[in-house]
């Protein structure tokens, strides 16, 4: 009989070690209310933005910074200071680091690498 040795995600193998999740704040309880409440979300913005809601709402808590992010374009906004991913391609999900001393990087931008908790600011509907 052989086994084959799989590779242990990141995300779980950064909670074996001891790494803590990133933690999620909301700029407002409205908005708290649509992230956590699917029914609301889907009422606000539809079926189909609302599971890709559901789905970057998952990914941001299973990571540990949001540089772990992969789906739905992230992207670093041009003051540094926010950043933003694609729901569809209408909306996009903005937020914020949310230290009390935020990290930087020695030339004083964000250190998104090192960011642990964050402050959703909003969905934004960017119309074409």
């Amino acid at each position: 009989m052989h086994f084959r040795i799989l590779p242990v995600p990141r995300d779980v193998l950064a909670r074996l070690e001891g790494e803590a999740r990133l933690e999620l704040a909301f700029e407002t309880k409205e908005l708290r209310n649509i992230c956590e409440n699917e029914a609301e979300a889907k009422r606000q913005f539809g079926n189909a933005v609302a599971e890709v809601l559901k789905h970057r709402l998952a990914d941001l808590d299973a990571a540990t910074s949001p540089r772990d992010l992969i789906a739905g374009n992230p992207r670093i906004g041009p003051s540094n200071d926010v950043m933003t991913v694609d729901l569809s391609e209408d909306y996009h999900l903005v937020f914020t680091p949310n230290h009390p001393h935020n990290p930087t990087k020695a030339a004083g931008d964000i250190d998104w690498g090192k960011v642990s908790r964050i402050r959703i600011l909003q969905i934004r509907r960017q119309h074409a």
